[in-house]
């Protein structure tokens, strides 16, 4: 038990980068977080970090140890749960995050639908335009748009969507509709700033066609890009998703369809594998009934 203690010490540790944080979180004195990793380091000899008054970093050796560490912690935290009866039950605090318009329009009825039949589980989502790193902000489970790096996380692929141009009828009746990409150059747009955004638009599935965009209007949030479509002040690229109920109600229409990229795929990705918690499972496999069955995106 004193070893699983030390290990524990040392990944928290290597987690913050910091021995006084560590100590701070694991409700500890500094002096006995320094034992605990001194200890460790006598016991394999050799050295876990490279200490100077400003950096705390992992050793070559210390690397492998953290990973081995992290793996053994887990799969004694998945024995004690199996033996208690609580990897079967969903408990405790779910973190998710997605993008803003997805998680608003798609997972927050799942999420709400997921509350009431889990009373012991409390989540805590994060919508946000941006790519958020699992591990370092605790996240369990990400919806992800667009196609995945290499990675040890796990993914399930849940739908697709496409990327497309579009802009209000009477935009259209007063401005022309384009016929290729490079007529853009001619239409007045409309441009998101997030991390996702680009004033480089390619289009076809090889890419062939570049346009660089000049917009004269700029929104920090695509609900403020479709909103200034809807008025008709001029053309967007959103994700087909995003618009769905106004192309079906008439109130947008995509143009330049000969020249979409191929769909983007959307996955539901979680850190965990196959050590996942019963919360986390059970939010993966109702999200995955769900989002495979919506038609904005499948």
């Amino acid at each position: 038990m004193a070893k699983l203690e030390a290990m524990h010490t040392f990944v928290k540790v290597a987690e913050t980068s910091s021995f006084a944080e560590a100590a701070r979180q694991l409700h500890m004195s500094p002096p006995a977080v320094t034992r605990a990793v001194s200890a460790l380091e006598e016991q394999i000899g050799t050295r876990l970090f490279t200490r100077t008054t400003r950096v705390v970093r992992l050793t070559e050796a210390g690397n492998r140890y953290f990973e081995d560490c992290r793996k053994i912690l887990a799969d004694v935290e998945e024995a004690e749960a199996a033996a208690s009866g609580s990897y079967a039950r969903p408990t405790g605090v779910l973190h998710v995050t997605a993008s803003v318009l997805f998680g608003q329009q798609f997972l927050l009825p799942i999420l709400t639908e997921f509350l009431g039949e889990n009373p012991d589980v409390t989540v805590r989502s994060l919508f946000v335009d941006r790519v958020v790193n699992l591990v370092d902000e605790g996240i369990d489970v990400a919806i992800r748009i667009g196609h995945l790096p290499d990675s040890s996380q796990s993914a399930v692929r849940v739908g697709k969507v496409r990327q497309v141009v579009c802009g209000a009828p009477a935009y259209f009746a007063d401005h022309g509709i384009p016929q290729q990409p490079a007529d853009l150059a001619r239409h007045r747009m409309i441009a998101g700033t997030s991390s996702f955004s680009s004033l480089d638009w390619f289009f076809g599935q090889d890419q062939r066609h570049k346009v660089h965009i000049t917009p004269r209007l700029f929104c920090n949030t695509y609900d403020g890009v479709i909103r200034a479509t809807l008025e008709g002040w001029g053309l967007s690229r959103v994700l087909s998703y995003q618009i769905g109920e106004h192309l079906v109600e008439g109130r947008l229409q995509t143009v330049l369809s000969d020249f979409e990229q191929d769909p983007l795929p959307i996955h539901i990705v979680h850190p965990e594998g196959r050590r996942a918690s019963a919360k986390v499972r059970a939010f993966i496999d109702l999200a995955v009934e769900r989002l495979r069955a919506n038609r904005l995106i499948n």
